[in-house]
């Protein structure tokens, strides 16, 4: 018999539900909170209550039982660095989630949520592959600067997901294989796999890497420490242009990546420079990941969202197919992927592992 699943991945102002049963989706929802709602509460943990009532009368609403669960999977927020896996709910997650320990953010919510409804109903809660997974080695870890070293913060729960995808679609154990995976959606991230784990990979958060269609990726160190000390410019402003307001955004105003891609291919050549750029400087990430793994590579993966731009495709394959076949799972099926995390442990698959 399948195990059923309610799938919770809450983002700033949306909240994604989705029931599955075994790999199948049977519900799907994507719940809309306003700027008002949002807005009457101060921190984000505050809004437990609020998300949890709207979630429960959707399912009410759709004659969804809720006691017919077999566990609830939430979006693993801003946690200390841990291994990859399907950790269980517990006390030290909660506490860490609550106190902001790493960030406030949206999906810091899904596990203290998943756990309110667990426990009503007496089933387990889990999270899989939060952004904050970290396998990195301990030579990816300097920066040049000791009070720098650099982080593991990237699409960990889409790099995984679609790696042991690869692997199996191909008859290969995920632990047997070597594989580079750029995710290019809002942001890019670049992880070499070694083995089962991800041993380098940018921080596709904070400014490293390629930039992207919000992100400014890596930048001149000393032109930015400049600027920083320009008198131009407030710490939330410099910060706003590393994340939110860099890439495409600074450039070109959007960050849609399909704007950009038309007006390349209509002949706006800044569009058309800025687009090349980004697909270039995915290109040498890959490249720089080929050079971890020593040039033993099984295969290159392009996902997220961008990767169903075929001229952006095109623009990567050309420079890096040498290294390495190229397989493309445009999107990032993050429900999905919660569920085959929880299934593994519910299955026998995995172990479920603790957070301490």
């Amino acid at each position: 018999m399948s195990h059923k699943l309610l799938i919770i991945n809450p983002g700033s102002t949306s909240t994604k539900i989705a029931v599955y049963e075994g790999e199948k989706e049977i519900f799907e929802e994507t719940l809309r909170h306003s700027s008002e709602e949002i807005g009457k509460f101060k921190y984000v943990v505050d809004q437990q209550s609020f998300r949890t009532e709207v979630i429960l009368k959707i399912l009410e609403d759709n004659k969804i039982n809720i006691t017919e669960m077999d566990a609830i999977v939430g979006r693993g927020g801003l946690l200390k660095p841990i291994v990859s896996g399907t950790y269980s709910v517990n006390d030290n997650m909660l506490k860490d989630l609550k106190e902001n320990v790493q960030g406030e953010h949206a999906s810091n919510l899904g596990a203290i949520i998943a756990n309110e409804i667990a426990r009503s109903i007496n089933k387990p809660a889990f999270i899989v592959d939060p952004v904050v997974v970290d396998e990195m080695e301990d030579i990816a870890r300097l920066s040049g600067v000791p009070e720098l070293p650099r982080k593991s913060i990237f699409h960990a729960l889409n790099q995984k997901a679609v790696a042991k995808r690869y692997a199996q679609e191909n008859m290969k154990n995920y632990e047997d294989i070597n594989v580079i995976v750029a995710h290019m959606g809002g942001g890019v991230s670049v992880g070499a796999h070694k083995n089962g784990r991800i041993i380098d990979v940018n921080n596709a958060l904070d400014g490293e890497g390629a930039f992207s269609p919000e992100r400014s990726g890596g930048i001149p160190s000393g032109d930015l420490a400049r600027m920083c000390f320009s008198g131009k410019y407030t710490l939330e402003e410099i910060l706003k242009k590393i994340t939110g307001k860099g890439g495409f955004v600074a450039y070109l105003d959007t960050n849609d990546g399909r704007i950009v891609r038309q007006l390349a291919s209509e002949g706006d050549m800044k569009a058309k420079l800025v687009y090349e750029a980004m697909g270039y400087q995915v290109a040498k990430d890959i490249g720089a990941a080929a050079a971890v793994l020593c040039g033993k590579v099984d295969a290159i993966i392009l996902t997220g969202g961008i990767a169903y731009e075929k001229m952006m495709v095109d623009i990567i394959k050309e420079k890096v197919e040498f290294i390495a076949p190229i397989t493309v799972y445009p999107g990032e099926d993050e429900m999905l992927a919660l569920a085959q995390g929880a299934l593994r442990v519910l299955n026998g698959q995995e172990e479920v592992k603790e957070y301490k």
